[in-house]
């Protein structure tokens, strides 16, 4: 969430061989309602793709399959062979998008500051499941939702990507996730950037260093995971309030 996969999923949707349903976020496999007696219908899930043309590759952008534990093993049941393409943005400034999208939307009564307070308790609130919304810290510790993906997906069917290339490695991108997904290499007829909007508040220089405390252990986990130089999301976390 807030990681740039809307821009992405309208970038995808302009390829010829693939076809992702208009509707972004399908949320099947993360409905737990809907799995209530362990098995969901299906049907509902391929509604979603019965506009598709024949011989297209169908696909569609849910983020919190990531984040949502008991999305994946309902996953890897369905199409064990299924390809996940994750985008991760610097969890610092993640963090803030996801509150500031919250807020505006009427969804978060706290400042960002009070937010990051009371997002343990609201976590200890939720247990023993997770908490789904408001977790602008949780939602940013990938290595254990990497982990668990690949405890159910080999590595060759993942590719995570960064999200700061959508912006400045936009066609080395897109070549990686064509040869990943096996279509021809294209680029966007056009530019598209998704959920651009105002903040309620900037973060302040306090926020911003807890954040860099908290994640910095994440950021280095993270880049011997993957074998990624992330010293600039290190450097953006240690730069001041209003730079940003």
């Amino acid at each position: 969430m807030r990681g740039g996969t809307t821009t992405l999923f309208h970038y995808l949707r302009q390829h010829p061989e693939i076809f992702i349903p208009q509707r972004k976020e399908v949320h099947f496999f993360d409905d737990d309602k809907l799995w209530r007696d362990g098995q969901a219908d299906y049907a509902r899930y391929h509604a979603a793709f019965a506009r598709a043309p024949a011989g297209r590759l169908l696909g569609e952008a849910t983020p919190i399959y990531m984040y949502w534990e008991p999305a994946l093993p309902r996953i890897s049941a369905y199409n064990p062979a299924m390809k996940l393409i994750m985008l991760l943005r610097n969890p610092i400034t993640r963090a803030h998008s996801d509150w500031n999208f919250v807020r505006t939307e009427g969804g978060e009564p706290l400042s960002f500051h009070e937010a990051l307070a009371a997002e343990p308790e609201r976590a200890r609130q939720a247990a023993p499941g997770q908490l789904r919304f408001k977790a602008y810290v949780g939602r940013g510790m990938y290595t254990q939702q990497l982990a668990r993906i690949w405890s159910f997906f080999p590595r060759e069917q993942t590719l995570v990507l960064r999200t700061d290339d959508l912006s400045r490695a936009l066609a080395p991108m897109f070549a990686r996730i064509a040869s990943f997904l096996g279509v021809a290499h294209f680029s966007p007829a056009r530019d598209f950037v998704a959920h651009a909007r105002p903040y309620e508040g900037e973060m302040s220089e306090e926020d911003r260093r807890y954040l860099a405390g908290v994640f910095e252990p994440e950021i280095r986990a993270l880049e011997r995971l993957l074998g990624w130089d992330c010293s600039d999301w290190l450097a953006e976390g240690a730069r001041r309030a209003g730079e940003s």
